[in-house]
């Protein structure tokens, strides 16, 4: 069992979304590879680096497990399941069949103002790659690339998407931070969202396909 580890968000205080909140942060750490594969987990200790009571992390641990994303391990704790290299580069071409032409329509489809509202977003992808907070980094990004698709109107497409991203991992991101590249990969959201609010179709295609390019290449990384 691992006693160290990436610090996690606190989340103190009370209320029915603590188990949400948890699961959201645990799958964050996951897929940004500061939970890793192989490495089993207790809620107890997961739970000192929340800054909460075990009870909800167990529940968000469960959560994980029905997911396929963690193993229970007796009396230990949970274990990380790995995911293969061919699975990672499965789940990014859907998602890149999916995010491209759907992102790339809201140009000329999408309310000037809804694109406007989701800036505020895209900086604090930017903020958190300035900082190195990875699991910031994953949330808002998460926050942001599903928000877009939910202004195409399809809520299945969004919930597949998510599924995606929630298996995936990248584990070349702690390289990109501490290298200083992940700000660049971070100023994409902007870049997309100016080229979507100038009706520019081809330019926010060739964004994310670009953007998306560069997950294969995080993921890969180790």
């Amino acid at each position: 069992m691992t006693a160290g580890g990436p610090a996690l968000p606190a989340l103190g205080g009370r209320g029915p979304s603590y188990r949400e909140r948890v699961a959201d942060a645990l799958r964050a750490a996951l897929i940004a590879g500061e939970l890793r594969p192989g490495e089993v987990y207790s809620a107890p200790g997961l739970a000192a680096r929340f800054g909460v009571s075990a009870t909800p992390v167990r529940e968000a641990l469960l959560d994980l497990a029905k997911e396929g994303l963690v193993d229970a391990v007796p009396n230990k704790g949970y274990r990380v399941t790995a995911v293969s290299e061919r699975q990672l580069d499965e789940y990014t071409h859907v998602r890149a069949l999916i995010e491209i032409p759907t992102t790339a329509a809201l140009a000329g489809t999408a309310d000037p103002a809804a694109l406007a509202a989701l800036r505020p977003v895209a900086e604090e992808i930017v903020a958190a790659a300035a900082d190195g907070d990875l699991i910031a980094y994953i949330d808002a990004d998460q926050r942001l690339h599903l928000g877009l698709l939910a202004l195409a109107g399809n809520a299945h497409l969004v919930e597949v998407v998510r599924d995606l991203r929630r298996r995936s991992r990248l584990y070349g991101l702690t390289a990109l931070a501490e290298q200083g590249h992940l700000r660049a990969s971070a100023g994409e959201h902007l870049a997309l969202l100016d080229a979507l609010l100038a009706r520019d179709t081809e330019a926010a295609r060739a964004v994310m396909t670009r953007h998306l390019g560069q997950v294969r290449g995080i993921w890969a990384a180790s």
